[in-house]
């Protein structure tokens, strides 16, 4: 038979009551019997009761986490931040992926209704307006990240992607580039604009201009969009020398793309990606990157919702509230000084 509070108490010689709140950290209590209680109740192996704590709370003790796909390394990251938030204040996670699905979406906006979620943060960027107000109209707290429609919420965490991207953009620059590509999802809403922003507007400092063909977008991050954007963007009359992509997966396939066509990086090309998923230490050459605080920002979501929950609604103190952090850019081998001899030369005798 599991161990209960009245078990507890018959050991410890104090009422029901007084375990109850000592083990939910009643200030009331003194320290030496909290002390004493919580002492019995791990020799005891006493598991809460989650049922009866929902019954009591009217809270199921479950945050909602919304992902576009479940086998991107980015979002697990973010999920594992905010899964440690989460359990340091007792809330388990309810995880679903979109897939950028809109039939997918409504199926997801009635299972956290099912499940009873508590809030909800919402990881992937283009996860529909009315899917959103859907789940706000049911009273649902919810937190975007990195939400290309951010506008509709109230609470939101973003990275500083602009400023991201004008660091990997310098980088090029200061390495002596001139002819720099930009490889962009277009699927990803703001994100990708913003990241397309500071691209531009590195460049536009450094008084350079980019055709319109070094700006390419393609539908999706899968490596497999990034060898197909690799081709587009090597078949040019002039190929760029350096390839800025939206994201670490994107680059992988434009590594492997290069290769497809006997170029050499960083020799013959530089690319770059961003996010610094935990692949792209490991990829051939290791990738320049720029280092999302992933972890951090998956946390300060799960703590912002956290809040939330603990804030009456009809509080006006607490207002909307947008979180922004930084990242830092990390120089590894996929990135060098362009070539003495044009790139356009070597990859026309491949073709």
């Amino acid at each position: 038979m599991p161990t209960t509070i009245k078990d507890i108490a018959k050991r410890t010689g104090v009422s029901h009551s007084t375990v109850s709140r000592a083990l939910r950290g009643d200030p009331l209590i003194s320290f030496e019997t909290t002390s004493r209680i919580r002492q019995a109740a791990n020799e005891m192996a006493y598991l809460p009761s989650a049922a009866a704590r929902s019954l009591k709370t009217n809270r199921s003790q479950v945050l909602g986490v919304i992902v576009s796909s479940i086998d991107d390394p980015f979002f697990s990251e973010i999920v594992f931040g905010i899964e440690e938030a989460a359990q340091e204040a007792g809330y388990r996670l309810f995880m679903a992926a979109s897939q950028h699905d809109p039939a997918r979406e409504q199926k997801i906006v009635q299972a956290m209704m099912e499940h009873r979620t508590d809030g909800v943060i919402i990881c992937s960027s283009s996860f529909s307006p009315n899917q959103g107000r859907q789940l706000l109209d049911y009273g649902f707290p919810i937190v975007v990240v990195n939400h290309q429609g951010a506008e509709n919420f109230h609470y939101s965490i973003f990275h500083d992607d602009v400023d991201g991207s004008r660091q990997v953009t310098r980088h090029l620059i200061e390495l002596g580039h001139r002819r720099i590509a930009y490889l962009g999802n277009s699927l990803s809403g703001r994100t990708t604009l913003d990241r397309l922003t500071g691209f531009k507007a590195e460049l536009q400092a450094a008084g350079l201009t980019v055709p319109l063909e070094y700006i390419h977008h393609v539908a999706g991050n899968d490596p497999q969009f990034g060898m197909d954007g690799s081709k587009f963007l090597l078949k040019l009359e002039l190929p760029p020398t350096a390839i800025v992509c939206f994201n670490d997966m994107l680059a992988i396939g434009v590594l492997k793309g290069c290769r497809e066509v006997g170029l050499n990086v960083p020799d013959d090309i530089s690319v770059t990606g961003f996010d610094n998923i935990t692949f792209s230490a490991y990829t051939h050459p290791p990738l320049t990157t720029f280092d999302q605080p992933k972890q951090s920002i998956g946390s300060e979501a799960a703590r912002l919702l956290l809040d939330l929950l603990d804030t009456n609604p009809d509080d006006k103190v607490f207002q909307p509230k947008e979180i922004i952090l930084k990242g830092r850019l990390l120089v590894r081998n996929s990135s060098a000084a362009p070539p003495l001899s044009a790139i356009s030369k070597k990859v026309s005798t491949r073709n």
